[in-house]
């Protein structure tokens, strides 16, 4: 019985890789040729060096493909590839351009292959590209700690003037709280969204966002639903609430510092120094969202030096991996993780506030913890709009 019921089960999947076999090896039954040539070149990394420029790409198309020409601000000009122009499927290669560019100037590369097909790479404001070194390592570790862990750590100074306030302000601050994440929630997608994009069109990178928020907001419910089973419904630790928050929030630095790195090593200076100023401000009210739930518990100044450090660091990493090591495709990875990290905080704190009504015979949605949600949302709003000013 039992080999009967596996071969029930093969029977299907081994008719499927016969048909799937004959498809590759004989085709669909419509043969035409493509329009056009389908090539797809990626750019990976564009560098700035002193002598010119260069280029990291990538054939991430499904033919092989051949750089026959380069054009530098609308000039032919001399290249070298190594290991050469002709690049097989998912093969890498570094395109080398000796050109006198101009400190401050826009430029126009064109890398133009045998069949014609033009992927363009654009520089807004040429500067020298930051090469690693420990001067630039500690300059973009301080502007993480300005971005993540100063402002963080003074939005928990308001702990011991929200620390005297009843049961329903202290509720209409979590609702409060709600807002700001959910706001912080949808920027980290989006955010995402946008680095994704830039990941070269084989991998995906929207739905890598989607996957990795997906399965990190399950994951992080799983694991909360086995820690109440092991506490025996117990309910939730405010501690334990205030570092699944911090870590959402330090997940969403990382995206942060990654933009502000990332413009810096771009040559966008004036672009990198609002984003310090706007972050900052921005910044301020997440540490308030942390301090929410340790509102009826006496925490330890410890407590509070490793929430801002947890929700905090994490720009000091975006701003390293934005300025010398960035790539799209482990942006979207960990853009999306912090986005289900936030989404997987929404619904704990949201939960408990029902809980706590019901307990108290009120009403979930009071219009407390309405204004309070409003004013969370409208306070992320304005202050991200120093951001995109």
């Amino acid at each position: 019985m039992k080999a009967k019921w596996l071969i029930t089960g093969l029977i299907p999947l081994v008719l499927l890789v016969l048909v799937l076999g004959w498809v590759f090896k004989n085709g669909a039954g419509v043969e035409r040729d493509p329009a056009a040539p389908i090539e797809v070149l990626n750019l990976d990394k564009l560098t700035v060096v002193p002598n010119g420029f260069e280029l990291d790409v990538s054939n991430t198309g499904p033919e092989t493909l051949t750089i026959s020409q380069v054009i530098v601000d609308d000039s032919v000009w001399n290249f070298s590839m190594d290991p050469g122009t002709t690049l097989k499927r998912f093969q890498d290669a570094k395109v080398t351009i000796n050109y006198p560019w101009v400190e401050g100037d826009p430029h126009t590369i064109l890398l133009i292959s045998e069949n014609g097909i033009i992927t363009e790479a654009s520089i807004a404001a040429a500067t020298l590209t930051p090469e690693p070194s420990w001067k630039n390592f500690l300059n973009y570790g301080f502007i993480g700690f300005y971005v993540g862990i100063v402002p963080i750590t003074l939005g928990l100074l308001w702990y011991p003037f929200m620390k005297r306030l009843k049961r329903k302000w202290i509720n209409s601050i979590m609702a409060l709280t709600v807002g700001l994440l959910l706001f912080l929630f949808f920027g980290t997608l989006f955010d995402g969204f946008e680095i994704g994009a830039e990941a070269p069109s084989v991998f995906q990178g929207n739905m890598v966002v989607i996957i990795c928020t997906v399965l990190s907001f399950l994951l992080l419910i799983a694991f909360d639903q086995y820690q109440h089973k092991k506490q025996k419904g117990k309910g939730y630790s405010p501690i334990g609430i205030a570092l699944l928050m911090a870590t959402g929030i330090g997940l969403h630095n990382f995206g942060e510092g990654l933009a502000i790195g990332s413009s810096f090593a771009l040559g966008e200076a004036a672009l990198g120094t609002f984003l310090v100023i706007g972050f900052t401000l921005h910044n301020i009210t997440e540490g308030i969202g942390i301090a929410a739930p340790l509102l009826k518990i006496k925490p330890k100044m410890s407590t509070f030096i490793l929430l801002g450090s947890i929700a905090g660091a994490p720009a000091i990493l975006g701003t390293w991996f934005g300025g010398f090591v960035f790539s799209p495709i482990w942006g979207a990875v960990f853009l999306g993780i912090g986005a289900g990290a936030i989404l997987q905080v929404i619904f704990v704190i949201s939960k408990m506030l029902i809980e706590d009504h019901k307990k108290n015979l009120e009403p979930s949605v009071s219009w407390l913890n309405f204004a309070g949600f409003t004013m969370g949302i409208l306070i992320m709003y304005f202050t991200a709009f120093f951001v995109k000013y």
